[in-house]
């Protein structure tokens, strides 16, 4: 049986998406020993699970809130621990955990390794790059999550060979069931995310007012993430703005959901719009596409890619386009469902955890 180490700078019971990802193909290679691969994950103390909650193996360090002592505590942990597992590759999740490799590769020349990018390339800083290029420079392989930034990595850095492998989403939407799929009824109009800039939330009530404008019947569903001061300051003003445009009773809420609840709510999304002014990939757009949710985006960063079609890409500039779409789909039940299974189609010839799981299987069989 042939090890595989995983390096994360952040708890993987942290939500995210690099500690998904890792989650998924650490448990699938230990619930499937045929694949003949040992998974060990290292990364800080879990903050609300045990590492015995894991069929795989974790190994953890303590984390700190400075930077720079965290950084020796992650050099000391990983080496320790590489040394002591001898693993046949070492895959780096994270760009931290890659800068914090580079220090202590020289003690591990005969171990390859491979680093997932789910960023972009231009979003690193130039002193990040300085860490991070010898690093890459011995790298046996690089993988990025859309082609664009596989693009980026390939012609504009000496590194390589660099590979695309898009990210999947939660086993939880493997499964779908048409009994919980909403049918009929008024437009329902779908939002969720993470409280950040990158989000541009502020997008979301200039939306439903163009939308209210062309569709006087729909309703909005809204999820949230909370994690930072302010957040809940924020969320209690976006419900308000809302409730204002569309009146009261038309706004259903909701916060930190688990994967099973979101599951469930983008069964009772008719179309998921995303505001993202940066998306490096875009994980709720396919969540949403496998609950056969029509989706329309900006058309930023790994988006065009996942939706696969320009039609379905908006700007604030022309607003016209999303409210037109919306509603066609609210006069025309044909186009409605036409939508809907295209979706749900590219979500299961492009994104599902089998998928992600060969491609996968595919490098590592290669490199050990």
């Amino acid at each position: 049986m042939k090890k595989i180490v995983y390096l994360l700078e952040y708890p993987i019971d942290l939500p995210g998406g690099a500690q998904l990802s890792t989650e998924l193909i650490a448990e699938a290679l230990k619930v499937n020993p045929e694949y003949g691969f040992e998974p060990i994950v290292i990364c800080p103390e879990l903050i609300n699970k045990r590492t015995v909650d894991y069929p795989f193996r974790i190994l953890t360090y303590p984390m700190g809130e400075k930077r720079f002592p965290n950084l020796l505590k992650r050099i000391k942990a990983f080496k320790e621990y590489i040394a002591v597992e001898k693993p046949d590759l070492i895959h780096i999740e994270m760009s931290e955990s890659l800068i914090t490799y580079g220090f202590i590769q020289g003690s591990f020349q005969g171990i390859k390794h491979i680093y997932t990018d789910r960023g972009m390339l231009f979003g690193y800083r130039k002193r990040s790059r300085f860490f991070m290029d010898p690093v890459l420079k011995n790298s046996s392989c690089i993988i990025t999550t859309t082609d664009k930034n596989r693009d980026l990595w390939s012609n504009e850095t000496p590194f390589g060979p660099v590979l695309t492998i898009p990210n999947t989403i939660s086993r939880i939407f493997e499964d779908y069931d048409e009994e919980k799929k909403k049918k009929g009824g008024r437009l329902s109009v779908g939002f969720a995310g993470r409280v950040c800039v990158e989000k541009d939330w502020g997008k979301v009530p200039v939306i439903v007012r163009a939308l209210k404008e062309r569709i006087p019947d729909f309703e909005v569903h809204l999820v949230l993430s909370l994690y930072e001061k302010g957040d809940r300051e924020f969320a209690d003003k976006l419900k308000k703005e809302i409730e204002l445009i569309i009146g009261p009773g038309r706004l259903k809420y909701s916060e930190d959901l688990s994967q099973i609840e979101m599951s469930d709510f983008y069964y009772d999304v008719d179309l998921f719009i995303m505001t993202s002014v940066f998306e490096s990939f875009g994980k709720a757009a396919v969540e949403a596409m496998s609950r056969k949710c029509c989706v329309m985006s900006t058309c930023v960063g790994g988006l065009p890619e996942v939706i696969g079609r320009e039609d379905n890409l908006y700007s604030m500039e022309d607003l016209d386009k999303l409210t037109s779409y919306a509603a066609r789909l609210t006069a025309d039940a044909g186009f409605l469902k036409e939508e809907q299974e295209y979706f749900f189609n590219r979500y299961h010839e492009r994104y599902t955890l089998d998928s992600y799981v060969k491609k996968h299987l595919e490098i590592y069989s290669r490199l050990t």
